[in-house]
């Protein structure tokens, strides 16, 4: 009896040809739930059932059958076809960190927009002040404008007065020097006949 059941289970052993390995991450479809059963073929008995998107750990595979043994979340141990497994994420996994994603990513973009409108506030008020300086420096570049004007008005009226002044005062020399002139020429002309009219009185006195 022991001889006939070591026999069976060593033939049951080939058939399978199961390969043991580590443990791998696996994830059930995302169709309805799959059923498992408790051998690596559709000829073993169903055991029950795995919630679509559950995360399962592959124990190991079975070539010959295509199926493989995983342990769910509870802890309990089955065997599923290898076709209902899959690598990636569930997308009932994946639309909840997707949806963290986007509100991740929203944020950032929300922080990017404040912190855009604040350098641009920040900007405009710079280029304000900038416009307040330059429009400060253009005033002050037209007052000393019209200063220099007004300084160079009152220099020509100076110089023009200055010139009146030359002109009156060349006028007045030109007026004593011709006054002096006339009254040499009148004593020129005089004193010759004042003179002899003295000398020809003494002579006649003596």
């Amino acid at each position: 009896m022991r001889k006939l059941r070591l026999i069976g289970l060593t033939l049951l052993a080939l058939n399978v040809s199961v390969m043991a390995h580590a443990e791998e991450k696996r994830y059930v479809s995302d169709e309805l739930n799959t059923w498992v059963r408790s051998g690596p073929g559709d000829n073993y008995r169903l055991v029950g059932t795995i919630n679509a998107g559950e995360e399962v750990a592959l124990l190991q595979t079975n070539s010959d059958s295509n199926y493989g043994q995983v342990r769910d979340s509870s802890g309990r141990t089955a065997w599923i076809p290898l076709k209902e497994l899959s690598n990636e994420p569930s997308l009932r996994t994946r639309v909840p960190d997707l949806e963290n994603q986007v509100k991740t990513l929203t944020d950032k973009l929300n922080n990017i927009d404040a912190t855009w409108n604040q350098r641009t506030a920040e900007m405009q008020q710079k280029v304000a002040q900038s416009d307040g300086v330059i429009n400060g420096l253009k005033e002050e570049n037209q007052t000393l404008k019209n200063q220099l004007i007004v300084a160079q008005k009152k220099v020509n009226a100076a110089n023009l007065q200055l010139d009146d002044k030359q002109r009156t005062i060349i006028m007045q020399w030109f007026m004593y020097g011709g006054g002096v002139l006339g009254v040499g020429l009148l004593l020129g002309l005089v004193l010759p006949h004042l003179i002899p009219s003295r000398k020809r009185k003494d002579r006649w006195m003596n």
